[in-house]
């Protein structure tokens, strides 16, 4: 259960001091004993959760008795005393566009006291519930059914470059793929704090939509690139695809996680771009044509959505910058800041010394990266440091098992030292090298399941430059030729990272800077594999060692000075069952600290039983200070088949903002409950066998629901929307 190494560790993760600390009589760990008053210093009472916690006040026999049949909410779960409101949600008018689908990260701008303005990622399509709340959303109709039937008769080969201009399947799939488009990419939204303390939406000269086709109409609104990769996109000549638009971009979509600069700007996150357009691209750095990713929608899954458009997946994979107080600024990819599936951004500005920005790849094996400007910060809330991005290098981290850890970075000089495949070998685990392909005329990637075959790589490839020839004189525009080589080690930065032996991580989701130490906060929220990569399990292993962890954990990350090649590291928390090790919650995705200091964080559980055990996801408070320092406190859960994204505060630290994305994701909408929970299609009934404090096996009955009808009510469909959770009182959220 959560014992006193726990309670150390997440006195670690909050950068309190573990001896000081527990001097205090309030924060002595309290082992596996019932606390005598579990509410005591608490600035709210734990919503339910469907495990037994040892901070729950339950000896075993109640916790028995309290767990053994639980019923799951649909809906947004708070604390007593506090309410979520809904501020905007899937279809409503934005801008000169909609409100996006699948909301995700949040940024807070104020404008005075009681008005902000809300940035809002869009990041993916739920095909099932999307395509059945479309019509009554949106308010037309699309031809979903047709389209899934005549794509299913095609096998899914989809003869997109040979289908006439008046064929019916290339007009649904263009009506289709353009409405999917819509709903992805950025927002901003105006919003307004009523007089009963409750946030409302209101029109405002800032309101925007980018979306994933912004710049297809009107070349006016296409995106800008910074950078080195703007010489590989104005190439005369390539190895691969050109879309013919040079270095102009359409639009922005899979935007997942982000981040606010101390001047005001947002940095927006494309994290799985891979499910829309070709990733791979060639030595030069230019994209695989679009036909590698070819449109897919069979009721189930709708990906695939570039392929209509000819957009290139060169231009997909970065982080955006957005001015929320600029609507006729252009959003600009930074291509300093590389191309992966970026989720989590942190950004360090201090005077006099560089910009540093941190940045990790989710994907099982993806790595953390470091940005690292050429020039230094003047003042850190200087709108001009935006040009700080234009110039610099990106580092990618290797962690050492004692502790420590370098930043490699990605340049031509760099020596190939890619990980061997028998360092998993003492793990149990097979585990294949994936390098950029040895054919460099080839895109893509390649395996290498022995170290004689690496080895033979590495007598070929010695350096970065090896792999990623710079152009001939003449072939380009602009700057020098040596741009554009490292333009494509930046839009290659996944493969060229494994190449240069960066640790394999564990899908690191988010990252924070803690404000009192400066040190680092890396949600990593599953370690274990899929058919791509790994994460190593010298770093990311299971409690007893196990070298598949799939509940994920904490980590504090501190350089050794701005900017050094140096770090430490340690793990401050690990997710899972409190009896088999973990701290009760599973899969820690976003983090955020609120304006006193607090660690916030939501969960994004995997499928599966091992991630069903848990529950509805959650968002979780680590307070910082009190007497409930270090104890972790479920703080909401939320609806069916859902996950909160995204949390942000206003400056007093009155309102948490938080995204609910996909509610209903696996069973569409949810069949009209009848009296009983457990009416036939409403709910299931699962049944896990848990452990109670003192280390008993007990039975658990639980009622789920299947589907999801929130935020509208029952028999509706469900939409993904944006929720403002404040006390009734209109008190800061953490006053006791």
């Amino acid at each position: 259960m959560f014992d006193s190494l726990k309670r150390r560790e997440l006195l670690a993760l909050l950068g309190i001091g573990v001896g000081s600390a527990l001097l205090r009589p309030a924060l002595l760990p309290r082992g596996l004993a019932v606390a005598a008053n579990p509410g005591a210093g608490r600035p709210f009472t734990p919503v339910p959760y469907p495990l037994p916690l040892a901070n729950d006040g339950l000896n075993a026999s109640q916790q028995r008795a309290a767990y053994s049949q639980i019923t799951l909410a649909d809906g947004v779960v708070v604390p007593e005393g506090f309410r979520a409101d809904v501020v905007a949600s899937w279809g409503e008018p934005l801008g000169n566009g909609r409100f996006g689908f699948n909301n995700d990260y949040l940024a807070f701008n104020a404008l005075g006291t009681d008005k902000a303005l809300l940035t809002v990622n869009f990041e993916y399509i739920s095909a099932r519930v999307w395509a059945d709340a479309y019509a009554e959303v949106i308010g037309t109709a699309l031809p979903l059914p047709a389209l899934a039937a005549r794509l299913g008769q095609l096998q899914g080969d989809l003869p997109w470059d040979t289908l006439a201009e008046n064929d019916p399947l290339r007009r649904m799939v263009l009506q289709v793929a353009t409405a999917a488009m819509a709903d992805l990419g950025i927002g901003v939204c105006t919003i307004e704090r009523q007089a009963d303390g409750s946030w409302k939406r209101r029109p405002g000269r800032h309101d925007r939509r980018i979306t994933g086709l912004s710049g297809w109409a009107d070349p006016a609104q296409r995106l800008a690139v910074s950078g080195p990769a703007r010489e590989v996109f104005s190439l005369n000549k390539r190895l691969g695809y050109d879309d013919g638009l040079g270095d102009g971009i359409i639009g922005s979509f899979a935007n997942c996680a982000g981040g606010q600069t101390p001047w005001g700007t947002v940095l927006s996150a494309e994290e799985n771009f891979h499910n829309q357009v070709a990733e791979a691209v060639f030595a030069d750095g230019s994209a695989a044509p679009p036909s590698q990713r070819p449109f897919v929608y069979d009721g189930n899954k709708l990906e695939g959505l570039g392929q209509p458009f000819g957009l290139a997946g060169n231009k997909y994979g970065w982080m955006v910058e957005i001015d929320p107080f600029q609507p006729q600024r252009p959003p600009i990819k930074h291509s300093w800041l590389g191309r992966f599936r970026h989720e989590a951004v942190a950004i360090k500005a201090q005077r006099a010394q560089p910009l540093i920005v941190y940045s990790g790849c989710d994907r099982y094996g993806g790595h953390l990266y470091r940005f690292v400007s050429e020039s230094v910060v003047q003042d850190p809330q200087d709108r001009a440091n935006s040009r700080l991005f234009e110039q610099g290098h990106l580092e990618v981290a290797r962690f050492s098992e004692d502790g420590s850890g370098q930043w490699i970075r990605l340049a031509p000089q760099t020596p190939i030292q890619p990980q061997y495949p028998s360092h998993y070998d003492q793990w149990g685990v097979p585990m294949a090298t994936v390098l950029p392909h040895t054919d460099r005329r080839r895109p893509g990637s390649e395996r290498f399941a022995s170290d004689e075959a690496v080895d033979r790589y590495r007598q070929r490839f010695q350096t970065l430059a090896d792999l990623y020839p710079a152009p001939g004189q003449g072939q380009s525009k602009g700057q020098s030729p040596s741009q554009a080589q490292l333009g494509a080690i930046l839009i290659d930065a996944h493969l060229a990272a494994n190449a240069v032996g960066a640790t394999a991580t564990a899908r690191p989701e988010d990252t924070e800077i803690d404000p009192a130490s400066g040190d680092l906060l890396i949600a990593f929220t599953a370690g274990g594999s899929d058919s791509e990569g790994r994460a190593d399990p010298a770093i990311f292993h299971g409690p007893a060692r196990q070298a598949s962890w799939p509940h994920g954990w904490i980590m504090r990350l501190a350089d050794e000075a701005p900017a050094a090649s140096r770090f430490r590291w340690r793990m401050v928390a690990t997710g899972g069952l409190p009896w088999q090790g973990g701290m009760g919650f599973a899969n820690p995705d976003n983090l955020a600290i609120d304006p006193a200091g607090n660690l916030w964080m939501v969960t994004d559980r995997l499928g599966g039983r091992d991630g069903e055990i848990f529950g509805n996801n959650s968002c979780w408070l680590l307070p910082a200070q009190g007497a409930a320092a270090g104890e972790p406190l479920c703080f909401a859960t939320a609806p069916a088949e859902s996950e909160f994204t995204g949390p942000c505060f206003d400056p007093a630290g009155k309102t948490l903002f938080l995204a609910v994305q996909h509610p209903g994701e696996t069973n569409g909408i949810r069949a009209v409950p009848q009296a009983a929970a457990q009416a036939a299609g409403a709910s299931e009934a699962q049944a896990y066998t848990l452990s109670d404090r003192d280390g008993q096996p007990f039975e658990q009955l639980r009622w789920v629901p299947l589907g999801s009808n929130w935020p509208a009510g029952p028999g509706r469909p469900p939409r993904p929307a944006v929720v403002a959770i404040r006390r009734q009182s209109g008190a800061r959220l953490l006053e006791t």
